[in-house]
């Protein structure tokens, strides 16, 4: 039984949720469909979706049921929590004026709109007042929420991406995490000098048929797609809805590794997503647990299991059969030794194992230092190139494959890329717990079955929502907290042939 006051912050907060999942219809469509002439439009749609959201979680009687139901707690567990939760939202919502939010969601769909053509011209300064301009309110957003959360400003704003994980104990992490893939880098890559490089796929490969196989691989992943569609955009993404779930991915005819691989990390987020708790469907603890566990979801898909032995020897014949060409180039040991192949390269999204940490830690520390005031927007392109210098040894020839690659800080997103990283690391130790707990997993991969896997995932994470923190999540699940071991111990198994 639950309080009158609880039941109407549940009426509220889903209203909430369903204005989200508007908003995030809109972007789906902005990123997909949308004609270059209706992005001011858009960004007057999206500020006044994200107004009335603010609206009504700031209202007067949202703080006054707040306090009543936390006067007479709920005892079932889910309840508690998402009073919890409520209470969490409420905090950062009315920390923030409406004219603020409005502002931001105006700011980063304009700056969003122009990185696009900065991008495709290699060129920093189209994009640059725009991007101040987000920046600005950005700080003045993370300035507003570390008061009334008292965190820092970097804080708060991870915070808003995954709580419970703050800058204070992220830094360790990765400094730990560079310190071994430093050395790690060295030692892989002198193993590679030691063989034969791997058989190259022969294009050019349609785009028609790389898109078949990539729904076809989606529904064997286990995809329900009455409740699901691709699409393409210029950054491969996972949006929509529990219910609709909107997965983009864009096509190489040169290459179709890339859409291959970033269908299967999207769909390890779309799998997530249809299967969260529905019993509390838009409610607060009916969400994910935060976007490492997020990314720890669509990273044990992708790079756990997704280039394991045993998977790549039932992938490699359908490969074959769509695109054709030589047997040998899809042979499960060719394709391991071409998608583990350790190569320091500009690019996030085509970045190895190995090598991927580094890029993330890079944009950690940018973030943190723009968000502090010790980084000007106009020094930024330097301090990437330099910054990379420093983490792999080599330096970026124009601003496209330095500071303009990814979308997030044109987007307003500052405080999410460490998620990236942690979420390896979360993979990781669940896919140690699945193999204790499966040990017949790799026969199931080897016939492109991972009902296992998902029967696993669903029971530990899925179901769970954000019943639990990060941490208690794993502790739940691994019987330890986030950290770096099972991660590098990973690594050193798959490319250091340390078992």
């Amino acid at each position: 039984m639950t309080s009158p006051a609880y039941e109407y912050l549940c009426t509220q907060f889903r209203r909430v949720a369903l204005l989200a999942e508007t908003s995030a219809m809109l972007t789906w469509d902005a990123a997909t469909m949308m004609p270059p002439g209706g992005a001011a439009a858009r960004g007057e749609q999206l500020a006044e979706l994200a107004g009335l959201s603010h609206e009504i979680l700031t209202a007067p009687r949202v703080a006054e049921s707040l306090a009543a139901a936390e006067a007479m707690p709920p005892e079932n567990p889910w309840h508690a929590a998402n009073l919890k939760l409520m209470r969490h939202a409420y905090s950062r919502a009315a920390a923030l004026p409406r004219d603020l939010v409005e502002a931001q969601a105006r700011a980063n769909s304009a700056c969003e709109k122009v990185w696009r053509t900065a991008r495709k011209e290699a060129d920093f300064a189209l994009v640059r007042p725009h991007f101040e301009e987000v920046l600005r309110l950005t700080r003045e957003a993370a300035a507003a929420l570390s008061a009334s959360l008292g965190l820092s400003p970097y804080d708060a704003l991870m915070d808003g991406h995954q709580r419970g994980i703050g800058a204070a104990e992220v830094r360790p992490l990765f400094a730990q995490l560079e310190a071994f893939l430093r050395d790690a880098i060295r030692e892989a890559e002198a193993r590679q000098a030691q063989t034969a490089p791997p058989l190259s796929p022969a294009g050019p490969f349609p785009i028609p048929v790389q898109e078949a196989l990539c729904r076809e691989l989606a529904e064997q992943l286990g995809l329900d797609f009455t409740h699901a569609r691709f699409d393409r955009s210029l950054h491969p993404f996972c949006g929509g809805i529990p219910s609709d779930v909107r997965i983009t991915t864009r096509y190489e005819e040169a290459d179709f590794s890339q859409a291959l691989q970033a269908v299967l990390h999207e769909v390890g987020h779309a799998l997530y997503e249809q299967n969260l708790p529905r019993d509390f469907a838009r409610l607060p603890v009916g969400e994910a647990a935060g976007m490492a566990v997020h990314e720890s979801q669509s990273l044990i898909i992708e790079m756990q299991a997704g280039r394991s032995d045993a998977f790549l020897g039932w992938l490699g014949p359908r490969l074959h059969a769509a695109f054709g060409g030589d047997a040998a180039v899809y042979a499960a040991e060719n394709l391991a030794r071409l998608w583990r192949r350790v190569s320091r390269g500009f690019i996030r999204v085509d970045a190895d194992e190995l090598t991927y940490p580094l890029h993330v830690i890079l944009r950690f520390r940018l973030e943190e230092a723009l968000i502090a005031g010790q980084l000007a927007v106009a020094d930024l392109p330097a301090a990437w190139n330099e910054g990379m210098h420093s983490l792999l040894g080599i330096t970026p020839p124009n601003d496209a494959l330095g500071c303009l690659q990814d979308i997030h800080w044109y987007d307003g997103s500052f405080g999410y890329f460490p998620s990236y990283t942690l979420g390896a690391m979360a993979a990781a130790q669940l896919m140690a717990a699945v193999r204790a707990a499966v040990p017949e997993l790799d026969v199931a991969l080897a016939e492109g079955d991972f009902s296992p896997l998902l029967h696993w995932l669903r029971e530990h994470v899925h179901s769970k929502g954000s019943l639990y923190s990060v941490h208690e999540l794993l502790r739940q699940a691994t019987g330890r907290p986030l950290e770096t071991a099972a991660f590098e111990q990973h690594l050193k198994a798959r490319y250091l042939g340390d078992r």
